[in-house]
C-alpha cells in the first residue's frame, strides 16, 4: 500500500470517517477487496456516491490513467467486498453498472466533483462505475 493511501486510511479511522486535504468534506469510504492473484486483503480509500437503500457507487477513475486500478480487477474476481463507511463496516456485492445505469450516476458525480470530469478527459477508456449492493 502506498504511503499516501496508508496516511488517508489512518486519518479516516482516527476521525470517524472524515479526512482533510483533497478529500475534505467529500464522501469517502475504505473498500476492502481480495487480491485477484494474491488472495490477500487490500484496502483502498475512495470517494463514493450514496444511491439510497444502502446502495453505493464507486468509480474506477484511477485519476484518468489509461488502465483500470488494481482494486477494480480484484472486485471483478471477488465481488463480495466490505467497506468502512464512517464508523461502520458494511458487506456488499459489487457489480459493474451497465451503460444505462452508469450514465446518470456518472453525470451526477462529475457535476458534484468536477475532478472526475478531468479524469474522464485524460483517458479514452470508459471509467467503470461500480455498484455496491448490500448483502
Amino acid at each position: 500500500m502506498s504511503d499516501w493511501n496508508h496516511g488517508i486510511i489512518e486519518e479516516f479511522r482516527a476521525n470517524e470517517g472524515r479526512v482533510g486535504g483533497p478529500f475534505a468534506g467529500a464522501p469517502l469510504l475504505l473498500l476492502h477487496t481480495i487480491g485477484a492473484k494474491s488472495g490477500q486483503e487490500r484496502v483502498n480509500p475512495m470517494m463514493y456516491q450514496d444511491l439510497g437503500e444502502g446502495r453505493l457507487a464507486v468509480f474506477a477513475s484511477y485519476a484518468g490513467l489509461d488502465v483500470n486500478p488494481a482494486w477494480f480487477h480484484n472486485l471483478v474476481a471477488h465481488p463480495d467486498v466490505t467497506a468502512e463507511v464512517g464508523t461502520e463496516t458494511r458487506s456488499f456485492r459489487a457489480r459493474v453498472a451497465d451503460s444505462a445505469e452508469r450514465e446518470p450516476i456518472w453525470t451526477k458525480q462529475k457535476a458534484d466533483y468536477p475532478g472526475f470530469a478531468g479524469y474522464e478527459a485524460k483517458t479514452d477508456r470508459i471509467i467503470p462505475v461500480v455498484i455496491l449492493d448490500p448483502r
